[in-house]
């Protein structure tokens, strides 16, 4: 286990961080795509309200309040049913608490004084956000900690400094090792604790180097759909935890699957919600990934569509958007950008920009798949073999890494391959 585990604690990952402001259950999807959209994540947590009679709130009385993290997938999938494509007005001002996902597990309190260790755990048992109470004066309490937590320390300090100790001590007892804001907090997600393992990779070390098919971070169990059946099946298919994604894939002679895009709450984070919804009812899952041409030979009628015409200038589409009618296309949507080749079918191109997949190689280091998630904001890296581009193999999300940078330490490592 690595040192730098046992010596931080969650407070050191809070400096920084701004207060949490609570989303409501009774805000309307609309409202819900912007705060997304604003939002450092491709999620944002729903609350019930506060009673207005509850003048100290404990903390399991706001666990009861948390309701799930509502996330970009979950709303595409809700304006794609057909009474809210045929009444979209109406769509969006539905209140989220129809759309989110009910999931109280997700979200857990801690004290800013709880080792980094312990929270890694629970977020390797399903946890995506830990609630963190903001705190007076904190300015990092680790090296304190340590004292209790590291014995080797303890040899440096003489008699003198029993006070020291003491003081340590009580730092560690839960609620106590600093004054607290009340009511004021902060979440920690999944991307912020590898944001801060980036930063600590010569503790892990020789760990970063080592391949991810080495050190067991590749999950073979992915979810995926072949390219040519309604992109739709996507929503009975998106696992509730991370990786919240499905693999669109076409099959090879020998059994295998060739990746060309995938669809997943990051991918659609920044598009055209409506007309993402749109396309996910009406199109393969091939077309959606891919791209349709403007002029597409189809018998399926594209319509005139504009996803902000009914809204003026509320900002839906990419955070901004016009109000300026536009012939659909699956461009529209917002994640296709280059036009290439080879053609993928008749009448359709490749738009092959943010909507290619992410991904890396079996040899990748762990080092490199770390830092390509969080390059590109993403919560998974789809992983293929290691002389192919597009074979897939498995995928890595955040529970996979975590699980593989606290796993007891191999005898030997080999030398590394990276890609």
């Amino acid at each position: 286990m690595a040192s730098v585990f046992l010596f931080h604690v969650v407070g050191d990952l809070t400096v920084g961080k701004p207060e949490m402001a609570e989303f409501c259950e009774t805000e309307t999807v609309e409202a819900a795509i912007r705060a997304i959209g604003e939002s450092t994540e491709a999620g944002i947590p729903v609350w019930r309200k506060r009673s207005p009679k509850m003048v100290i709130e404990t903390p399991e009385m706001r666990q009861q309040r948390f309701m799930g993290i509502l996330n970009p997938f979950d709303i595409v999938s809700f304006l794609a049913r057909d009474w809210c494509l045929e009444d979209q007005e109406r769509a969006m001002r539905t209140p989220v608490s129809e759309v989110v996902v009910h999931n109280a597990s997700l979200l857990t309190e801690v004290d800013p004084g709880t080792r980094l260790i312990d929270a890694l755990e629970m977020m390797k048992q399903g946890v995506r956000r830990l609630l963190v109470p903001k705190s007076l004066g904190w300015r990092g309490m680790s090296k304190r900690f340590s004292i209790i937590y590291s014995g080797k320390w303890l040899k440096n300090i003489d008699a003198s400094s029993n006070n020291l100790i003491n003081q340590a001590a009580n730092l560690s007892r839960p609620s106590s090792s600093t004054a607290t804001i009340r009511d004021k907090f902060c979440c920690l997600s999944r991307e912020d604790i590898i944001r801060f393992l980036i930063g600590c990779l010569g503790a892990l070390a020789p760990l970063p180097l080592s391949s991810i098919s080495y050190v067991g971070a590749i999950n073979p169990n992915y979810c995926f759909m072949e390219a040519s059946v309604p992109a739709i099946e996507a929503t009975q298919k998106v696992p509730q935890d991370y990786p919240s994604a499905v693999a669109v894939v076409e099959p090879t002679s020998d059994g295998q699957h060739k990746i060309i895009g995938d669809i997943s709450a990051t991918k659609l984070w920044k598009c055209d919600y409506l007309a993402a919804a749109w396309a996910l009812a009406n199109l393969s899952a091939g077309q959606f990934v891919m791209g349709v041409e403007d002029n597409m030979s189809s018998s399926r009628s594209l319509p005139d569509f504009s996803a902000n015409a009914m809204h003026g200038d509320s900002k839906l589409a990419n955070g901004g958007g016009s109000a300026r009618a536009r012939k659909f296309s699956s461009r529209s949507i917002g994640f296709f950008t280059n036009p290439s080749s080879p053609s993928f079918g008749i009448g359709r191109n490749m738009y092959r920009g943010r909507s290619a997949p992410l991904t890396c190689r079996a040899t990748s280091s762990l080092a490199a798949v770390m830092a390509q998630m969080l390059s590109h904001r993403a919560t998974h890296v789809w992983v293929t073999e290691a002389d192919t581009d597009d074979v897939l193999v498995g995928v890595v999300g955040y529970a996979d890494i975590l699980g593989a940078v606290t796993r007891p330490p191999a005898s030997t490592i080999p030398e590394t391959q990276t890609s």
